[in-house]
């Protein structure tokens, strides 16, 4: 549900490739340091009063996500929601492997 301030927004953020660099699959305890412009903007968001959620594909495993909180947290934001679900709530998806598409159109943004 949206806010009731109608510039706040929802920023739903990917964190592999996006938020942390990868290079590849090294197991759940492993997260690559963080993308600094990218930390950097999420840090601004929520100064901003925007709203942050992760949109990681590795909260699919339960046991991943005390590992994404805990690089979260060394980062300063450890307070954020942790999800592999997407909501109508985001305004917008931060990810490093989407490919936009025009609305209702089918046809992709290049």
């Amino acid at each position: 549900m949206k806010s009731l301030f109608s510039d706040r927004k929802v920023y739903a953020v990917d964190l592999d490739g996006t938020l942390a660099k990868y290079g590849g699959w090294m197991g759940i305890e492993h997260i690559g340091a963080p993308v600094p412009g990218m930390l950097r903007r999420v840090k601004a968001w929520l100064k901003h009063g925007h709203e942050v959620v992760i949109f990681t594909a590795r909260a699919d495993n339960p046991d991943a996500v005390p590992f994404v909180k805990d690089w979260l947290s060394k980062q300063g934001i450890g307070h954020l929601e942790v999800t592999n679900e997407k909501s109508m709530r985001f305004d917008e998806i931060w990810d490093d492997r989407c490919v936009q598409v025009k609305t209702n159109t089918g046809v992709p943004v290049r």
